[in-house]
């Protein structure tokens, strides 16, 4: 016990979170419900029987469409929250963002930190009746690293969590079942890792390390994690009501839950509303109980009581595709466009939701070092090569463009089709176009999941994105840009900065927190020499929350919003 909680006490000195405090359409878009009356659970959703929203159901505002509900297919953080409202890990977070236990009761590590043994409750149960065993997330994690199902975030489990023979898995040189995690019995799961990783518990409140029925999942075939009758639940609340790219769908209290005395919603229903006017106005007549808001609404709803900032963590950003553009493989093309952006007039003048200015590869307020600091305290670290410099751009410019032999260049840039990031995109366009003479750039507006297909497929000249933390380290981000992650959407590659993260991640440093904090710095360094992205803002998320609900969580990592403890008066 002693060792627990000392491991617990080390990844909560090794993590700093944000929390409530100042910090993705068509105009016809409609919130219609899917769902069409009552609706047959069959055994997926044990519990729920009526589809229909509750008066005291909490009416939930998003901005994207659900992508997936495949734990280990999901890549987007409104995908996590959903798949996280009915579904548990072996850890939760708590109100601070702490790791604490959930399906896993208690745990144990070796004393060389290499073996992590979860002791796995009694009373969790699938929404089908049977219960949650250590098997259900050996299944899961071998489907995470399986390369038939080719899962994005595969290397959660082996670059960043380094389970043993993940990568190896991945690769196709072993078998899945050769991953170093072992259902001993029923409530009992080992798992075996390369080296020590100081912040291992916190990746087990990811999805991508949630667990799978094996059984129920052959039964779906294709079909798995696409319907209400293709999903297990073992969390607070069961999804009754969902079509693939719904407008609206519907969870219900989960009556079975383990610690359902806790939940006291009647159920969520989620809307979705790409367009901020619409959904300021569904807010306004009581349609809603929490929407986001952007822009000029800001200064309509600012002194409004129910009127709140709150930490989101994502870094936005622009990512040049530097492998498949020539022009954006010029280094000095690229500093000239990281430095003639004006980051302050898009936060103060466009976003107006607390979201802050961002000079960095890795963003603000979500990663604290071994003396407790915040990694990206220091915004000036990179002013050289990352700063609003209309004069320095313009000289990049011109050398640019010399080096290529051209007077003008055009380029396209994929955004999404959500209000924020088309009114981003125009004042980067506006900017560019204005600084850098000969400049052209083309927005293409895009659904969100088309333009991330786009980016990782590299059919893409400039990609206006963001990604948002999913554990509290620097790595989360820098990890990004190791040689064919698949995140990695420039293609960009440096065989220093490689070696920096293997030494970080597998060599002496990865158990010298001093150190590979100083070595961290050295590979952000070259991330920002070379200008792989064009870092923009840390996202704020200005949000209306009405006065009639409580306890709702927000966190900067992993699951932004969460809704065990949220509380709603009529």
């Amino acid at each position: 016990m002693k060792k627990t909680k000392a491991v617990l006490a080390l990844l909560m000195a090794g993590t700093m979170m944000l929390g409530v405090v100042g910090c993705g359409g068509s105009s016809s878009s409609t919130a219609e419900s899917t769902a069409t009356g009552t609706e047959s659970t069959g055994g997926a959703a044990g519990t729920a029987t009526d589809a229909a929203a509750s008066a005291s159901d909490l009416n939930v505002m998003l901005e994207t469409p659900v992508e997936s509900l495949d734990p280990q297919q999901a890549t987007d953080g409104t995908s996590f929250e959903v798949i996280a409202d009915y579904t548990d890990g072996l850890m939760q977070m708590d109100a601070d963002g702490q790791a604490v236990p959930a399906i896993a009761e208690s745990y144990d590590v070796s004393d060389d930190g290499l073996t992590y043994t979860f002791h796995l409750r009694t009373d969790a149960k699938w929404s089908n009746g049977t219960p949650v065993t250590a098997a259900d997330f050996v299944f899961g994690w071998q489907r995470a690293v399986d390369p038939a199902v080719a899962s994005e975030y595969a290397y959660m489990l082996s670059d960043i969590g380094q389970v043993k023979n993940a990568a190896e898995i991945i690769a196709g040189e072993m078998d899945k079942s050769e991953l170093g995690v072992t259902a001993v019995d029923d409530n009992t799961l080992q798992v075996e890792l390369n080296v020590p990783v100081s912040y291992f518990l916190s990746l087990m409140y990811f999805p991508t390390f949630y667990p799978v029925n094996e059984e129920f999942f052959n039964s779906c075939g294709d079909t798995f994690a696409t319907s209400p009758e293709t999903v297990l639940a073992n969390g607070a609340f069961v999804l009754d009501s969902y079509q693939p790219a719904a407008t609206a769908f519907h969870l219900t209290k989960n009556a079975d839950y383990y610690d359902a005395d806790r939940v006291q919603l009647s159920g969520l229903s989620y809307q979705v509303i790409q367009d901020s006017q619409q959904a300021l106005m569904s807010y306004q007549t009581g349609a809603l109980d929490t929407t986001l808001v952007n822009g000029e609404q800001v200064d309509q709803v600012q002194d409004d009581p129910e009127f709140k900032t709150i930490g989101a963590g994502y870094l936005w950003y622009v990512s040049p595709n530097i492998s498949g553009v020539p022009e954006l493989a010029n280094l000095n093309v690229r500093l000239a466009m990281t430095m003639a952006i004006d980051r302050d007039s898009i936060t103060a003048d466009v976003l107006k939701d607390g979201s802050a200015s961002t000079y960095t590869a890795v963003p603000m307020e979500f990663a604290a070092g071994p003396d407790g600091s915040d990694f990206s305290a220091d915004q000036t670290r990179f002013a050289d090569v990352c700063a609003y410099d209309a004069e320095k751009a313009a000289d990049y410019w011109t050398k640019g463009l010399e080096e290529l032999g051209i007077t003008e260049l055009s380029l396209d840039m994929v955004v999404d089709a959500d209000d924020a990031p088309q009114k981003v995109a125009q004042v980067l366009k506006e900017q560019w176009e204005t600084t850098l003479p000969g400049l052209t750039v083309n927005l293409v507006v895009e659904p969100k999941k088309q333009r991330v297909e786009d980016m990782q497929n590299g059919n893409f000249q400039l990609g206006l994105t963001r990604w948002g933390p999913d554990y509290a380290d620097p790595m989360t981000y820098l990890g990004m840009w190791v040689t064919d992650n698949s995140n990695n959407y420039g293609l960009w590659s440096n065989a220093d900065y490689d070696a920096i993260i293997d030494e970080c991640t597998t060599g002496d440093l990865c158990t010298d927190a001093e150190g590979r904090w100083e070595k961290l710095y050295d590979a952000e360094q070259i991330v920002m020499d070379e200008a792989v992205i064009f870092p923009l803002y840390t996202q704020c998320n200005a949000e209306m929350l009405s006065s009639k609900v409580t306890g709702v969580e927000y966190h900067p990592v992993a699951l932004n919003r969460v809704y065990k403890d949220a509380v709603k008066t009529e």
